[in-house]
Order: C-alpha cells, then structure tokens, then sequence
C-alpha cells in the first residue's frame, strides 16, 4: 500500500468511529468506560488529532461491535464469501449472514430443544422493524398478546415496539432467520406494565 493509501485510511479513521459512536446513541463518556481509553484520547482520535493505532482500534471495534478492518475502512478483497462466526446469548445460537453488524443485519438463529414446564422469556421491547422466516421445527413468538406457533416455511413482520419474544416449546431445536436494522441493535427494555 502507497504512503499515500495509508494516510487516506488513517486519516478517515476519525470521523469514521464519530459516525459509529453517534449511530448507536453512544457517548464518549461511555465508550470511554466501556473501552478503558481515556475521554481525551477518543477525542482526539475522532477529530484526527491522534493517529489510531491497533492497541485503540482493537477495544474499540470491540465496544461497537463490528470488524475491524470496517472501523479502518480497508479496502475490499475481493472475496464475496461471508465467513460467519457463531456465538450464543442466552441459549440461542447466532449465526450472523451479513459481513458487517452494523446497518441491515441477518442472521440464522438457533433455538435448544424446549423443556417441559420451562418459563418463556419475557417479552422486550426495541426501536425497529423485524422480519423472521421459519427453516426448520416450530418458532413459539410472542407478540403483545397472541401466542403464535409459526412452522418451517411461515413468515412473520411486526414493529419491534410492540412486546415479543421467540422461544421454543418442541423436543426438538428450531432454527429461522431474522433481518433487523441498527435500531435493533439497542438494549432491549423489559415489557412490563406501569404500577398502578
């Protein structure tokens, strides 16, 4: 890479991070807790005054969720392939289809085999639109009210405002793919009622 590549990359790395912080509703303040670098340093890495260097974009990539070579802007191999890398939260199994988190997310979702007499989770709330499509076994969705059973082949769209939640309740494990935006990407908020 010419001199001058490298210092059109590391110069568009700052207002780069500034666009992702902003995107997710973050502030330096908490991405400095989140990461362990100081407020000025991410100051002046945003504004360009800092060179970014691998032992600040690393924490950082890691605080945004995304790659690293989309913090840095690197440009494109060539190699169309996505090479997933699976993770599980709260016993669903993640298997994101989309090379960046950030933006239009896929993903293939895997629920365990439901236990007889377990509780379904609680239904959350988020900005965004979500759209899920069944492959294989029976999808339990929540949805305000109704309890819906969607089978392999069904397809459901709702407003992510409403309170939902998927589980499984089948001896055997499911799995459906979810597309969602960034403004599903925010903590969910638990759905309960206001005292009265």
């Amino acid at each position: 890479m010419a001199d001058d590549d490298l210092s059109r990359f590391l110069t568009a790395v700052g207002p780069r991070l500034r666009a992702l912080r902003q995107r997710r509703g973050t502030t330096l303040a908490r991405l400095s807790e989140t990461t362990g670098i100081s407020l000025s340093t991410l100051s002046r890495l945003e504004s360009g005054q800092r060179k970014p260097t691998l032992e600040l974009l690393l924490p950082l990539a890691k605080a945004h969720g995304v790659p690293l070579d989309e913090l840095v802007g690197a440009p494109p191999t060539g190699d169309p392939r996505v090479h997933p890398r699976p993770f599980t939260r709260h016993g669903a199994t993640y298997v994101p289809l989309t090379r960046h988190m950030g933006g239009l997310s896929a993903y293939k979702l895997i629920l365990p085999p439901g236990r007889e007499g377990e509780v379904p989770p609680q239904p959350q709330v988020h900005e965004g639109y979500e759209w899920i499509y069944v492959l294989s076994g029976r999808l339990r969705l929540v949805l305000g009210e109704r309890d819906l059973a969607l089978a392999a082949g069904e397809v459901a769209e709702f407003d992510t405002r409403l309170p939902h939640a998927f589980y499984n309740a089948d001896p055997q494990p499911v799995e459906f793919l979810s597309l969602f935006g960034p403004q599903g990407e925010r903590m969910h908020v638990r759905a309960r009622p206001a005292a009265t």
